[in-house]
Parts: structure tokens; C-alpha cells; sequence
């Protein structure tokens, strides 16, 4: 890949990139896919599971905008540009929708500049920016002038929050988003699990590919995905569920818990 932009380190492995390498992209390097391929050798299903997680975020998307009537989205961990972006899924349903995008890898940023062009009605925006650090994108001019914080906003957080360490402060990142949302608002999360996962050795081995790699991943349940997110909020049916089982298409043909091995949530802000 030439023409990189500044501040990419192609010896470490990105979550993004892992991500666009198991969907069948290109734009990923050598070390994204050394760490997919251990990844894949410990669990062959991880390619189920990160379709499954881009599929429920289109379905919740679609839900959130033709449904709740929600125009204006922050999709923090964005990742690289693929088949039905948040921006195409939304705008479909409503062709002024407006789409901020947040990710901290410059690959990411340089692709969506060129790519997430959207309708003319609508707007999309993409900021360099990490989750860690909330008031950053809650406080950036493209935020600001992208979303108006007065009517209801969805936000995504969908395939991130395993990459934030409980040292990292989780709870007081994902209070500071939502204290920021007007009432109305929702959020849509999605949370890798080992729960599901059978066979000895299966998710140590998952986090230690990404490990080995740079990229540490922190295993939450059900449970404690559901408390860290949606503490307080209207859950919207059928509640914390696997991102397969998150409101699929009829007639739709499941994987097992055991290939998806991911929970996901909608909730609304009262």
C-alpha cells in the first residue's frame, strides 16, 4: 500500500485493519494479518462473528432511523469503509441524515475522507479521534457543526468497547457520551464475549493473537456489557441478546452462540 498517510505504524497490528482483513478487505498490512490468521486458527468461527456484528449494526441503523426516527448519528470505532456504511443505511431511510465518524487510525481517516460522501441532503463527517477521550469528540468543531446536540442522536458503539481496558475508565467514557445526549437519544452497543466460546484454550488463544499483535481485548458477559451500557436506559426489545438474535430478518438462517459469540443492545435515553 503506498501513499500512507502519517502516523501509521505497519508493524502493529489495528483493530480496523484486523476487522477489514476478516470481512475481505485490502487495506490492511502484514502484522493485521498475522494477527488475524493466529486469531483464526484459535477460533475458525471469528469470520461469523465479525459479519453477524456488521449485519446487527445495519439492522440496528435501519431500526434507528426508520423506526425512531433518529437523523443524526456519532459512530465512535467506526473502522474502515465497507458494504452498507451507517451513512448508506441511514440515508436511505432519511436522505438529510447526518453521520459523524470517529476512529483513531489514520488509514481509516484517509479512506473515509475519500469515501463517505453520502447525498447531498445529508452530511457526513469523519473525525481522528479515540474513545478513551470522549470530550475530545464531543468537543470537536466537526462534531459540533455535523450534529446538533438539541434533538436526539444515535450513538454506536458497536465492536469497540472489548479494546477498552477496565483501567481505561469505561464507565465514566460511556456516562460522559450519554450525559451529552439529549433525551431521546439511543445507543446501540455491541460486546465480544467469551461466554459462548467452547473448546480449552479458545478465547485465550483469540486474545492472545491480538495480543501478540498490540491490540489487548478485555472479555465482558452478557451481564456486564448490559450494566456498563445500559444502565438507566430503555432497552429496546428484545433486550441484550446475541447480535444475531438482535431483531434478524425474517426467515434468516442463524449462526450458533458458539460462532457469534458477540452480545449487542439498543437502548433509548429517557
Amino acid at each position: 500500500m503506498s501513499d500512507l498517510p502519517p502516523g501509521i505504524d505497519t508493524t502493529k497490528a489495528h483493530p480496523a485493519r484486523i476487522y477489514d482483513y476478516m470481512l475481505g478487505g485490502k487495506d490492511n498490512f502484514a502484522a493485521d494479518r498475522e494477527a488475524a490468521e493466529v486469531a483464526l486458527a484459535a477460533w475458525p468461527a471469528i469470520r461469523v462473528a465479525m459479519r453477524e456484528n456488521r449485519a446487527f449494526m445495519g439492522r440496528a441503523v435501519r431500526y434507528l432511523s426508520a423506526e425512531a426516527g433518529i437523523s443524526q448519528f456519532l459512530d465512535i470505532g467506526s473502522g474502515l469503509p465497507n458494504v452498507g456504511n451507517v451513512h448508506e443505511v441511514a440515508q436511505a431511510a432519511d436522505s438529510a441524515a447526518r453521520v459523524v465518524y470517529a476512529d483513531n487510525d489514520p488509514i481509516v481517516l484517509a479512506h473515509a475522507r475519500a469515501l463517505l460522501t453520502g447525498t447531498p441532503e445529508g452530511k457526513c463527517a469523519y473525525i481522528d479521534a479515540d474513545l478513551r477521550e470522549p470530550e475530545k469528540i464531543l468537543a470537536s468543531p466537526v462534531t459540533r457543526e455535523t450534529l446538533d446536540f438539541s434533538r436526539p442522536v444515535g450513538l454506536l458503539l458497536v465492536g469497540i468497547l472489548q479494546f477498552i481496558r477496565d483501567e481505561d475508565h469505561p464507565e465514566q467514557i460511556i456516562s460522559t457520551l450519554l450525559e451529552a445526549l439529549p433525551p431521546g437519544s439511543y445507543v446501540a452497543a455491541s460486546h465480544g464475549t467469551a461466554e459462548y466460546m467452547v473448546g480449552e484454550g479458545t478465547a485465550s488463544g483469540v486474545v492472545g493473537a491480538y495480543q501478540r499483535g498490540g491490540v489487548l481485548l478485555t472479555d465482558r458477559d452478557s451481564s456486564r456489557f448490559a450494566d456498563l451500557v445500559f444502565a438507566g436506559l430503555e432497552l429496546v426489545p428484545p433486550g441484550v441478546v446475541l447480535t444475531s438474535d438482535w431483531r434478524p430478518e425474517a426467515g434468516a438462517l442463524r449462526p450458533s452462540p458458539t460462532e457469534v459469540s458477540t452480545n449487542a443492545g439498543v437502548a433509548r435515553k429517557p
